[in-house]
């Protein structure tokens, strides 16, 4: 679509970055979701208090997935084993790590049939406010659409196309979260 101004143009530009923001934070919180298998996601967020900086797991380990449901962190300083187990106990993933002395060890349980239904209703949230961050952009970027117009910057005839594409990209990004809450919800069904 070409633009009338510059201004417009930066409108579409924000609206296009900003929502594709909102659709990436959503596969991020969709990663970290664990669904009955390993997944060395879970870990991302927590932090272990290593010489007084707050360190990610996966820059003082070595994390790897041993089966379907086990994941091993092989630390590479063994005297902090016992603050990655302090890390892990402390941010409530669900998860109870298991030290040898030599490696932690993380089981996932097997999801019941509530617990996995619960987690989807989790999926839904999260796609639920992803759409509401991406419709206030649409709100914002329709505001500044109206204000051009009403100042003369863009006619009034134009001001009504840019509201119909703004509506068309808006509800491609939706409809792009809806495929992601699907394929997602499936996933963690499935048993």
């Amino acid at each position: 679509m070409t633009f009338e101004n510059e201004t417009v143009e930066l409108i579409f530009a924000e609206l296009d970055e900003k929502a594709n923001k909102a659709i990436s934070a959503l596969k991020n919180e969709y990663i970290s979701i664990k669904a009955g298998r390993a997944n060395q996601h879970v870990l991302d967020k927590i932090f272990v208090d290593y010489y007084g900086m707050p360190t990610p797991i996966n820059q003082m380990a070595n994390i790897a997935i041993t089966d379907a449901r086990c994941l091993m962190i092989s630390v590479w300083d063994v005297k902090a084993l016992p603050l990655v187990e302090k890390a892990i106990l402390t941010a409530n993933i669900g998860l109870t790590p298991n030290n040898d002395g030599k490696c932690i060890r993380l089981i996932f349980p097997e999801l019941t049939e509530e617990r996995r239904k619960e987690i989807a209703k989790d999926v839904k949230k999260f796609a639920e406010n992803s759409k509401v961050s991406i419709r206030n952009e649409r709100r914002r970027a329709l505001d500044e659409i109206k204000k051009l117009e009403k100042s003369k910057e863009i006619s009034e005839d134009s001001m009504s196309n840019y509201e119909k594409e703004i509506e068309k990209i808006i509800n491609s990004f939706i409809e792009k979260i809806d495929n992601l809450c699907k394929d997602k919800e499936k996933e963690v069904l499935s048993v």
